[in-house]
């Protein structure tokens, strides 16, 4: 277990402080529970038994685990195994309830094969039936995209098979429907949703991309989960936004619910089917409402202003949300009252609340976070860019951050063009001109955090992790003046040969936001890889890769560090063994402390 004492900073409490995600809860045994901590030091998987209170460690691996599933009836845990965060491996599982005799009490315990037959795939998705079937989901270079039924003692059976993306979405109550998403239109940012029988024939369809004429999106959220009712809850775009509808693909009946929310809609289905719970996203915070189908109304569920990274309604009806914000930190509640599951240990110092600031930029209104540290500015200023693309900072606590803060430094985080949360047309401005258009939104940002006394345009750290980090080594390269340091964490730095070595399903986005291939359009692909400009590059660089990176793989990373160090460009890069990111708290610790020295050896 990763100590804290009274002499250790805050900024190390708070990635040690032990932390847990929200309990996912079996279907037909809601007493059965499975959640993920890092109560070890380690993010492993978790069982608790809630009529007990029993909660013991289900794995233990080197690199961690975070990727589990509970069977319907409880009886089993699903997770997914791969090598050291390669994020390509199969699915084990291991018995809920160890055995009384004391056998095999510990972690991994009963841990079996799930899938026999199947080899080694990047997972694309998993359904389990109440009768034992699993809807598996595969990606592979090879072979694409592949969905598998796999029934109890027999072989498993291929139904579906295409080039472009597609996974699983979700099993009927009743085992008989499949809802999968998919990308045969080859738009890897819009999907469209196809009901299957569990034979593979085809039951409808559901597009809004019109054959790809349209980008407009459609996602699975949830089969009714009541017996004998094949109704599907779908996300869709129609309106500018995400909101759902609810379709039977056995009669094509459409229901619009007209949510009338400003932001995002996402639901899920309460227990009985009675309503859905609904989390709107809004300006980089979250509200939770129920949606009661008899009234046709809207009532909202109370929670405190901040951000809800997941939500689920209980059998009893209460709601149970994992909240937190950026001065406070991630706590399970429940509107039954009180605090669902505390983990062990001492909780993370409370950090800085976050200020919002609405910038003009060349797309409209381009929304950042800001959290000042104590004192009067101007302050050097590091520029935390998020990944995804298609993802959104909030005001949501973070341990790295909070780091810079302590440390004397404001933090600036923005919600460029290409970032969810902000309607349709906000994200789907990401097209060809890729990073190019993200850096246009930083650099309005960055010329108002200097005019307004935030920021001493002397200190300005641009910084981000995988397309964040992307985003950071192409502003370094584009925008060399404006820039005193860099940090790049497992970044795409080398488009062209990132491409090649990517796992498919990135490859299919990237084709989709460039519009081809390097070999169809090399032009755009050289206008937004960052080894294109790795010469202009005058800032000092630090960069970290994971060696076993499926996402942005290290060869890419290694051929823009040999471009620096041929002109002997100020940089240093620290190479890790795992995947896209670590799970191991003292090996991110250990990160954070390398970039905050690197920062304050180039910047004093």
């Amino acid at each position: 277990m990763t100590q804290i004492t009274g002499s250790m900073p805050d900024w190390e409490k708070r990635f040690r402080a032990p932390r847990v995600s929200l309990p996912d809860w079996a279907e037909d045994a809601p007493q059965r529970a499975l959640f993920v901590s890092n109560a070890t030091g380690t993010f492993e998987l978790y069982a608790w038994d809630r009529s007990t209170g029993e909660q013991r460690q289900a794995t233990d691996r080197p690199n961690g685990t975070t990727d589990g599933v509970l069977s319907p009836d409880g009886e089993w845990i699903w997770w997914f195994s791969d090598t050291d965060g390669d994020e390509f491996g199969v699915w084990m599982r291991q018995p809920f309830v160890t055995s009384p005799s004391g056998t095999g009490a510990g972690a991994g315990a009963g841990d079996e094969p799930a899938t026999p037959g199947l080899g080694p795939s990047y997972p694309g998705g998993l359904a389990l039936g109440r009768d034992g079937t699993a809807i598996v989901g595969r990606s592979t270079d090879e072979d694409g995209s592949t969905l598998h039924v796999v029934r109890p003692g027999e072989p498993p059976v291929e139904i579906y098979r295409h080039r472009e993306s597609a996974g699983v979405g979700d099993l009927s109550y009743d085992g008989d429907l499949l809802a999968i998403e998919h990308t045969e239109h080859g738009d890897a940012m819009h999907s469209a949703v196809r009901v299957l029988r569990l034979d593979g024939s085809v039951v409808a369809e559901l597009d809004d991309t019109a054959g790809g004429t349209r980008e407009l999106g459609l996602e699975v959220l949830g089969f009714a989960p009541v017996a004998g009712d094949s109704r599907l809850l779908v996300g869709h775009q129609r309106r500018g936004r995400w909101e759902p509808i609810i379709w039977d693909p056995l009669t094509g009946e459409e229901t619009d619910l007209a949510i009338e929310l400003p932001g995002d809609v996402n639901a899920e289905w309460y227990p009985d089917g009675s309503g859905l719970l609904v989390t709107h996203s809004f300006e980089a915070r979250d509200e939770l409402w129920r949606y009661d189908f008899v009234r046709r109304a809207l009532i909202q569920v109370d929670t405190p202003p901040g951000t809800v990274v997941g939500a689920t309604a209980r059998p009893d009806g209460s709601v149970e949300y994992l909240w937190s914000s950026a001065e406070l930190p991630p706590e399970v509640r429940s509107t039954a009252g009180g605090v669902v599951l505390d983990p062990p240990g001492a909780a993370a110092p409370a950090s800085v609340p976050v200020e919002d600031a609405w910038v003009p930029g060349p797309g409209g209104r381009v929304h950042a976070l800001v959290q000042r540290p104590a004192g009067e500015g101007p302050f050097p200023t590091v520029f935390e860019i998020h990944g995804g693309p298609t993802w959104h900072d909030s005001d949501a606590f973070a341990a790295g951050p909070a780091a810079w803060v302590d440390h004397g430094f404001a933090v600036v985080r923005v919600n460029y063009r290409g970032s969810t949360g902000y309607g349709r047309d906000w994200t789907d401005a990401l097209k060809h001109r890729v990073g190019l258009i993200e850096l246009e939104d930083i650099a309005a940002v960055r010329e108002w955090a200097v005019t307004s006394g935030l920021a001493d345009p002397a200190k300005l750290v641009l910084s981000g992790g995988s397309w964040g980090g992307y985003l950071t080594l192409l502003g370094l390269g584009t925008q060399p003046e404006a820039w005193a340091l860099g940090l790049a964490a497992v970044p795409v730095a080398d488009y062209v040969t990132a491409y090649h070595d990517e796992m498919e399903a990135l490859k299919a986005m990237d084709r989709t936001l460039l519009g081809g291939t390097p070999e169809e359009v090399p032009e755009r692909f050289e206008a937004s890889s960052p080894i294109t400009y790795v010469d202009a590059v005058r800032a000092p660089v630090y960069i970290s890769a994971g060696v076993n990176d499926p996402r942005c793989p290290i060869q890419q990373v290694e051929n823009y560090v040999d471009r620096l160090a041929a002109r002997g460009a100020p940089h240093e890069v620290y190479r890790y063994d795992a995947g896209h990111g670590s799970l191991v708290v003292e090996e991110r610790i250990k990160q954070v402390r390398m970039e905050l020295d690197f920062a304050v050896r180039h910047l004093a």
